[in-house]
C-alpha cells in the first residue's frame, strides 16, 4: 500500500483547526499563483537576490539528497522540493492539504518518482522511520501548531536521516505582528525550534535576513548499518 493510501478522516483531520493562511490555499487562484509569488519571495523577505535556483544550490549542497532514497516534502505546495529532489533521484512523497496546491504541482512538476498526498501533516497517521529526509519550505509558518509538526516529521524520519527546514524567523517588526494577527502565522526563533527537535541534531544553517534554513539530523541506531536506497 503506498504512504499516501490513508484512511479519508486522516487525510483532512481537523480542517477546521487550520490557519486563515493555511484555508486560503486551497482557494484555486491563489494555488494558481502561487508559484510566482514563490520564485520571489525569497528575495523580498531576505533583502536580496534569493532565488529558486540559488535556494536549490544550498539544500542540495548541505543535504546532498542520493538517488534512490525515500523524501518526505512535508506542505509541497507548488512542488518545488519536490522537484528538486526528484531531478536528484531520489523517490518522493509530495504532501499538502490544499487540493487546488497538489493540482498545479502535478503539472509542474510530472516526474514519475513523485507521489502526491493530500495530507495533514500534524496528524499524518504514516508510519514512524518511513523516510530518510524531510524538506519543509515555509510550511513551518502557515501551521497552528509547530510544535505539533516538528514532532511529527522527526518521527517519521529513519535513524540518521535528514530533516530540512526554511521558514521565516521571528524579528519581531510589525509587519510579521500584523501576519499573525491576520493570518495566523508563526515566525519562529530557531532556538525556539532546536528545543522541539530532542532527538535530532542541527547540523547546518544558513540565514538571509528573516529567512532561515537548517539542516538537522537524527542520531543513528547504534550497530545499525547506513540504510541503503531502495532501487
Amino acid at each position: 500500500m503506498p504512504l499516501s493510501a490513508q484512511p479519508q478522516e486522516r487525510v483532512n483531520s481537523s480542517r477546521a483547526r487550520l490557519t486563515p493562511a493555511q484555508r486560503s490555499n486551497f482557494w484555486p487562484p491563489v494555488a494558481a499563483g502561487y508559484a510566482l509569488w514563490r520564485a520571489r519571495s525569497l528575495t523580498v523577505l531576505s533583502g536580496e537576490e534569493l532565488a529558486l535556483g540559488r535556494e536549490a544550490a544550498l539544500f542540495l549542497g548541505l543535504c546532498r539528497p542520493q538517488p534512490g532514497e525515500r523524501w518526505l516534502d512535508a506542505g509541497t505546495s507548488a512542488g518545488f522540493y519536490a522537484g528538486v529532489l526528484a531531478r536528484a533521484g531520489a523517490q518522493v512523497l509530495a504532501a499538502d492539504l490544499s487540493p487546488a496546491m497538489l493540482a498545479v504541482a502535478r503539472k509542474r512538476e510530472p516526474a514519475p518518482q513523485i507521489e502526491w498526498a493530500e495530507l495533514n501533516l500534524e496528524f499524518s497517521g504514516l508510519p514512524s522511520a518511513s523516510f530518510d529526509g524531510v524538506t519543509v519550505g515555509a510550511t513551518l509558518n502557515e501551521t497552528r501548531d509547530p510544535a505539533r509538526l516538528l514532532r511529527e516529521l522527526a518521527r517519521l524520519l529513519r535513524p540518521g536521516g535528514t530533516l530540512w527546514l526554511m521558514y521565516a524567523a521571528r524579528t519581531g517588526t510589525p509587519a510579521q505582528e500584523r501576519l499573525a494577527r491576520l493570518g495566523g502565522l508563526t515566525f519562529p526563533d530557531p532556538a525556539w525550534v532546536e528545543r522541539q527537535l530532542p532527538g535530532l541534531r542541527r547540523a547546518a544553517g544558513a540565514r538571509f535576513g528573516s529567512v532561515q534554513f537548517e539542516r538537522y539530523v537524527g542520531e543513528a541506531e547504534k550497530g545499525a548499518t547506513p540504510h541503503a536506497p531502495s532501487r
